[in-house]
């Protein structure tokens, strides 16, 4: 009778797949897989049945199920017994395998292959384990080896390409190591430095300081010493340096070594030294700087005897913007070293400085002895020496000076002050023309100094309101009727009580202040004529300075203050008519309907054609002819001058203002020379719009 078939019924793989459910149950709490559940039911399932296909058929692959069992990942310590715990009672319980008297032999069999194929998997995988370890640490050591040399060698390259010296050494100063820059910097091979101790390189007097330094390191005291040094070179010399240093630990956290950095502080102090040169001295001509020559000033003041004591000459070159503009920079520049070489030959037999100040500008302080020439005499000798061309692209070129000089200062004045009073007396010198010198003197700068104090205070006071305008009336010579009224400035100092309109103008004119301030006074002075107008017809005269007529926004300035053009009559000086913008906004302004006034009128024949030249309504006489004309005789070739004068003005179309009648007399007088009107003390000096209208408009 044939043995009955042991391929799974359908009853028995249930059976089976129950079994294999039980058994991946009881491995996923007895070790960590890296399979789900279901994912290891399916894989035991099938080790399940090569160990029935043994029991049944007497096959090994119970062996190899044993095996793959490992290759799932089931080598914990408790895989194996809960696997032989499970399939020996599971198998047992099988129908498939009943009567269990018949199969239990195979069964202990088949589970006996299973674990062997188990033991020898899991032998073969511990030793695969232990080799890759084995081959990770070799690798390890042997990364490990090479990033090491790989690290001394950045440490050698970096040790040796820097710029700073580097010593290493033991505890007591011997030097170990040593890179190639500190041997530079000490002119010693570096196996000769390997010889020595740090102590021996630094100079005996700083020696103990460093050992000091150095014990503090090794007893916790400080983390790094930093120090400026002087280390001996071989030659003997010294080498002055910044030294840092610090301790190098070993594993138990103990000093092992001292590692010193040397920076070379020669090349430094040498920059330093050059960088303070050039910060006091002028980069071009090599003399020194203000700032320079300030200092010097002080020290000379101080030295300088009461008997002859010190001169300051400032100097201005004059044309010099001239020379760059015609010739070029470079012809500038080469004209200034001239300029400096020449100063020093003038002065070279004095103790003294020259120095270079700002643009075109020099300074000279001669400390006077016995035999030290006169202000004149040495201003005589600047300014021949600088006369003499120098050729610059075969053009000679040469210059004159400005010079502004304080002679004998007392000892105790501030430099700034003393810098400032010959600034003060060049400006002076420059006034005067080309080529002119100015003494100082205390008086004159006092008020000068006054002067360019109000100046400053000016623009407050104009916000403040106490800057006004005025009107004074114009007055026709033959019916003594007002004819006009002219608009001025007026300002109620709190101190100095009131300045008159050529104080004003002066004053705005040195700030810049002219302009906003002209607009103003042509904006109120026009409203408050219009309101006159309403009961006189009362035509408005404003006079102009040099810096108004000559601004480009004068015409778009007239426009914005002015609403009705043809009550205005702007005053324009004489002197301002040398320029073409003069020129061209007296043209336009004439064209929109405004009046011209010539201001300051005299009698060379040059300013009558340009009557005839321009657009001209009226002139007003130069007030100082007209005081001249005051106290003249009679027959005085300044009266027929005079007489002569009027008749031409009028010939040429325009009517004749004098400007400054204080008389009776003088308004007969010129009242007979014909001249048509006239303003000054006589008729009314300039008042409030208030005290103007109850005097003159009824």
């Amino acid at each position: 009778m044939p043995e009955p078939s042991h391929e799974p019924r359908p009853v028995a793989a249930r059976d089976r797949l129950i079994l294999a459910r039980k058994w991946a149950y009881v491995l996923h709490g007895a070790a960590f897989l890296p399979l789900s559940q279901e994912e290891l039911e399916t894989e035991l399932a099938e080790l399940l049945d090569a160990v029935c296909s043994t029991v049944s058929e007497s096959s090994d692959r119970a062996g190899a199920a044993g095996a793959k069992l490992i290759e799932l990942g089931c080598s914990g310590d408790g895989a194996l017994p809960c696997t032989m715990d499970t399939l020996g009672k599971g198998l047992l319980g099988l129908p498939e395998f009943q009567p269990v008297e018949r199969f239990a032999e195979r069964i202990v069999l088949g589970l006996g292959q299973f674990a062997s194929g188990y033991a020898e998997a899991n032998r073969r995988n511990t030793f695969d384990q232990q080799e890759s370890m084995k081959l990770s640490l070799l690798k390890a050591v042997r990364d490990a080896q090479w990033n090491l040399r790989a690290s001394e060698a950045r440490f050698d390259e970096v040790v040796m390409s820097t710029a700073n010296g580097i010593l290493i050494t033991d505890l007591d100063g011997n030097l170990l190591r040593v890179n190639g820059a500190i041997a530079d910097i000490l002119d010693y091979e570096p196996h000769e430095l390997t010889a020595l101790t740090l102590f021996e390189l630094v100079h005996p007097d700083y020696a103990p300081i460093l050992r000091e330094d150095y014990q503090a390191l090794l007893d916790g005291r400080k983390e790094r010493v930093k120090q400026p040094q002087r280390l001996l070179r071989k030659d003997g010399d010294i080498a002055r340096i910044t030294l840092t240093a610090s301790v190098l630990r070993g594993d138990d956290d103990q000093p092992t070594h001292f590692v010193t950095v040397v920076e070379d502080g020669t090349e430094l102090m040498l920059l330093q030294s050059e960088l303070n040169r050039q910060a006091l001295h002028d980069v071009l001509t090599g003399l020194p700087n203000r700032q320079y020559f300030s200092t010097y000033i002080e020290g000379a003041l101080r030295r300088a005897g009461s008997r002859y004591g010190v001169t300051l000459f400032h100097l201005d070159l004059d044309s010099f913007a001239m020379i760059c503009n015609g010739l070029g920079r470079r012809a500038g520049d080469h004209l200034l070293v001239t300029v400096a070489q020449r100063l020093k030959a003038v002065v070279s037999g004095e103790t003294a400085m020259v120095a270079r100040f700002d643009g075109d500008e020099f300074g000279i302080l001669v400390e006077n002895t016995a035999d030290t020439p006169g202000v004149a005499k040495i201003v005589a000798d600047i300014n021949r020496e600088l006369a003499e061309p120098t050729y610059v692209d075969n053009r000679g070129v040469a210059v004159s000076a400005s010079i502004g000089v304080v002679h004998r200062p007392a000892p105790e004045l501030d430099p700034t002050e003393l810098l400032r009073a010959a600034d003060f007396t060049l400006r002076r010198a420059k006034a005067a023309g080309r080529g002119q010198w100015e003494l100082f003197h205390a008086d004159q700068d006092l008020q000068d100094r006054r002067t360019y104090t109000l100046a400053a205070e000016m623009p407050g006071a104009w916000e403040n309101g106490q800057v006004t305008v005025c009107y004074r009336p114009v007055v026709g010579l033959a019916d003594r009727q007002v004819a006009g009224v002219e608009a001025m400035l007026r300002w109620d100092h709190p101190r100095l009580g009131v300045l008159g309109h050529d104080v004003c103008v002066e004053l705005a004119e040195l700030t810049g202040l002219i302009l906003p301030l002209g607009e103003w006074a042509l904006h109120v002075a026009s409203g408050q004529v219009a309101w006159w107008r309403q009961r006189l017809d009362l035509p408005l005269v404003v006079g102009l300075t040099v810096h108004q007529t000559s601004d480009a926004d004068l015409v778009a300035r007239v426009v914005r203050a002015v609403e009705d053009p043809a009550v205005l009559t702007l005053g324009v000086p004489v002197g301002a008519l040398r320029t073409p913008e003069t020129m061209d906004n007296v043209r336009v302004l004439t064209d929109m309907g405004i009046r011209t006034v010539l201001d300051d009128y005299g009698t060379a024949p040059g300013e009558l054609t340009l009557i005839e030249d321009l657009p001209v309504r009226s002139v007003r006489l130069s007030r100082r002819l007209v005081e001249r004309q005051a106290t003249a005789a009679t027959d005085a070739p300044l009266a027929s001058a005079l007489m002569t004068v009027v008749p031409l003005v009028q010939l040429a179309g325009a009517t004749v203002i004098v400007d400054g009648v204080k008389s009776r007399g003088q308004a007969d007088w010129w009242r007979s020379t014909g001249a048509d009107l006239a303003m000054g003390d006589l008729y009314g000096a300039a008042v409030p719009p208030g005290d103007f209208t109850a005097k003159f408009i009824s």
